[in-house]
């Protein structure tokens, strides 16, 4: 009798043995008629994705019923976990630099592809990075960058003033506050000499800062003049005119441009004026009475 010996299939196994944590790959099993994996599928093709490497078997059975059996290990290579470092609170009008790191390639959310991303939202915005390892395998992370606003500060106080008058400035809107002429307070009492503007800049809470400015408009004090005959005798008025004003006051209590006084010894006059801007200034006139004189008669009674 002749015995005859069928020889063991040579199954082989085909496909993706190299994949990232979280893939599927598909094996694919040759070299028989029937097929039986190791984690129990019995079809050729076999799609697996484990968690962690795991080697896959699968035995073969020939038309004549004869069995063999081989192997494939899939490697699962870790995927990265990319980190973003860099300023995440801004003031508005500000940019930051932010900066991935954990991986060889850097896609981000704005579409830059390199390691560091600046940007100067003008919003409050969550900028994710995609990143690829040597091993082709991906992993992603987000930053949201916060936008603060800038504060708006605000200056009261009197903006008109006559020249050698004061005005205090105060100043609102911050936490601190530094001013164009050296003040660090929120009121600053200034008195220039001719119209200027003053600026503030004001930083929050947040380290953000916003300025405004005031100008002081600096009016010229009237000057009035005092016209009359400022020389009389005794007994005698006389008529003083003021100009260069709105309105006067005398020393002597008249409140009119006007002034007729009839001292009876030298006197000084000053009056005051107002302007149409509420600013003052003053002059005076001395009124000099002469005496009247004494006339003497002579002669034989």
């Amino acid at each position: 009798m002749t015995v005859t010996v069928n020889p063991l299939p040579t199954p082989s196994i085909t496909g993706d043995n190299i994949i990232c944590n979280g893939e599927s790959t598909t094996l694919t099993a040759a070299g028989g008629s029937t097929y039986v994996w190791s984690n129990g599928a019995t079809t050729a093709t076999n799609t697996v994705n484990p968690s962690a490497t795991t080697t896959y078997s699968v035995t073969t059975t020939d038309v004549n019923g004869c069995q063999g059996s081989t192997s494939m290990t899939v490697t699962v290579n870790p995927l990265p976990t990319p980190s973003i470092t860099g300023d995440n609170v801004i003031c508005n009008g500000e940019s930051t630099t932010l900066i991935a790191a954990g991986g060889s390639t850097y896609v981000w959310s704005n579409g830059a592809t390199t390691v560091t991303n600046t940007v100067n939202p003008s919003a409050t915005t969550t900028y994710s990075v995609t990143t690829t390892d040597v091993n082709g395998c991906q992993g992603s992370t987000s930053m949201t960058v916060t936008v603060n606003p800038l504060p708006t500060p605000s200056i009261t106080g009197d903006n008109v003033i006559c020249n050698g008058e004061s005005t205090t400035l105060t100043a609102a809107g911050g936490s601190t506050y530094v001013w164009s002429n050296g003040a660090t307070t929120a009121t600053n009492t200034v008195n220039p000499s001719v119209t200027t503007t003053y600026s503030v800049t004001t930083t929050d809470v947040n380290g953000c800062q916003g300025s405004t400015s005031i100008t002081v408009t600096v009016n010229p004090q009237p000057t009035p003049s005092i016209t009359g005959d400022n020389v009389i005798c005794n007994g005698e008025s006389t008529t003083l005119i003021a100009a260069g004003g709105s309105t006067y006051v005398w020393s002597n209590g008249t409140t009119t441009a006007t002034n007729t006084v009839n001292p009876s010894a030298t006197t000084t006059y000053s009056v005051t004026t107002t302007d149409a801007n509420g600013c003052q200034g003053s002059t005076s006139i001395t009124v000099t009475v002469n005496p009247l004189p004494r006339p003497s008669i002579t002669g034989i009674m």
